[in-house]
């Protein structure tokens, strides 16, 4: 298994019990995948660097998970498909 860093945004136009839905259902497609979900940090809201479908702000989440690349693989393709998420970027983290 490998250590990567997952970032995503959710926009921020969508009320708290949505946007908790949807951290949880983010976490649970890693746990579902056989994934650990070493660390959820919750950075709170900031304003984007430019309009991205036109949302000015979103809800900063950043993950540290230890996954199969097949895993990361089908997470990434899950991740493209909700409209909920903004953006969202995957790091392989380097051995430490």
């Amino acid at each position: 298994m490998t250590k990567y860093e997952v970032m995503f945004i959710v926009k921020a136009t969508l009320d708290e019990a949505k946007i908790a839905n949807i951290t949880k259902d983010v976490q649970k497609l890693l746990t579902d995948s056989k994934a650990k979900v070493i660390e959820f940090k919750d950075m709170g809201r900031k304003k984007l660097a430019y309009p991205i479908n036109k949302e000015v702000s979103g809800f900063y989440y950043l993950i540290t998970t230890e996954a199969s690349h097949d895993a990361i693989r089908e997470f990434d393709r899950k991740l493209r498909i909700n409209e909920n998420i903004l953006r969202h970027l995957i790091l392989k983290k380097e051995s430490e």
